[in-house]
């Protein structure tokens, strides 16, 4: 027993002095390539056999024949383990080299990362982490050159519809002013309609701005589905029966909201406007309500014939109204783009649908808990 202690002694003080060496060496290599640390390991585990090999022989008082014997096998175990590392290193830096000139461009404009084929585990979930990285990456870019293309519309739209009534309004008072005017009551009736579109319009950009810039203040309370859609039917009437559009109520589940009331019914009421202005006179718009499970879905149906279904996805977009034409009845395009904001700030979505002879607008809230 005392012999075997003893060995194990000198095994342990000859691997431990090979592990120290190597540990210093690790450091000093540590920002080399991966070939160069599996070499070093090998070679500090083979060091540490074949130190503690050889104390233990010294130790054991073997003759030198057997001594030349145990270091010729312990040797060329050595070389072998270290050959092998090195191949081993060598192999595992080939197949790195191809994900590392895949993700070389990451990032760059353009350019989309596929998954490389590497066989290394943790070389394979590095690459699919970054391919799913890179998919993101283009999305998100995406979604930015839309946004931008989408602002450069919508300044110049906006300067198009701010410059149209400002030509107008000018025309206008030079002519009152010169006194060329035969029915100034007429003139001064359309000076006033005029600055009350623009000042809509300006109120529009206003809320939008407050939106996009994340300062949209909401004082949420509690309300009914009923009350809220009751208040934007009334708003509307008025537009609905100049423009010789019936508005009906249709079925309203009774359920509850959180919500801020004034923000929601300006959101209700842009949809009610829309839709009365794209239905042709004698059409319907009808409002609905229902609950399902823990959401409530407001609908908005018109008669506006469809829209196209390669114009869906664009129908929310700010500044998009259907149609290159900026006349005064088109509107200046924000009314939809101001729904949407004001829905997902209350953490709701706005949909829209085609349907028999129109389409409908869905504004879905969550129903508060408790």
């Amino acid at each position: 027993m005392k012999d075997l202690l003893l060995i194990a002694a000198f095994a342990l003080a000859g691997a431990v002095s090979a592990g120290l060496l190597g540990a210093a060496a690790l450091r000093f290599v540590r920002h080399r390539s991966v070939a160069v640390s599996l070499t070093v390991v090998a070679a500090v585990t083979v060091t540490a056999m074949f130190a503690g090999t050889l104390a233990v022989a010294q130790a054991m008082f073997l003759s030198p024949h057997d001594l030349y014997v145990v270091t010729t096998v312990v040797a060329m175990a050595s070389v072998v383990s270290l050959l092998t590392a090195l191949l081993l290193g060598r192999w595992v830096v080939a197949r790195s080299r191809a994900l590392t000139a895949a993700a070389r461009d990451f990032g760059a404009d353009g350019d989309f990362l596929a998954p490389v084929g590497v066989s290394t585990a943790e070389l394979a979930d590095l690459s699919r982490e970054l391919a799913a990285t890179s998919a993101k990456l283009a999305e998100s870019r995406a979604r930015e050159r839309a946004l931008e293309s989408s602002r450069r519309e919508l300044v110049a739209w906006i300067s198009h519809d701010l410059r149209t009534p400002l030509a107008g309004l000018r025309a206008m008072s030079e002519a009152l002013e010169d006194g060329v005017v035969p029915d100034p009551a007429r003139y001064h009736r359309r000076i006033l309609a005029e600055v009350d579109r623009l000042n809509v319009m300006v109120g529009d950009l206003f809320e939008l701005s407050r939106i996009h810039a994340g300062a949209l203040t909401l004082v949420p309370s509690r309300m009914s589905v009923y009350d809220l859609v009751d208040e934007a039917l009334a708003g509307a009437d008025p537009l609905a029966r100049a423009h010789g559009v019936r508005l009906v109520g249709g079925r309203v589940d009774q359920a509850p909201l959180e919500v801020d009331g004034k923000e929601m019914t300006r959101a209700l009421a842009n949809l009610l406007v829309n839709a009365i202005r794209h239905t042709p006179a004698d059409g319907t718009v009808a409002v609905d309500a229902a609950r399902r499970d823990d959401h409530v879905v407001v609908s908005v149906t018109d008669g506006c014939g469809g829209i196209p279904p390669e114009d869906l996805s664009r129908v929310f977009d700010t500044g998009w109204r259907g149609t290159r034409a900026r006349t005064p009845p088109a509107g200046a395009g924000l009314g939809l783009a101001i729904v949407r904001g004001i829905v997902e700030a209350h953490a709701g979505r706005a949909e829209v649908h085609n349907v028999k002879g129109g389409c409908r607008f869905e504004v879905t809230l969550p129903v508060p808990t408790g």
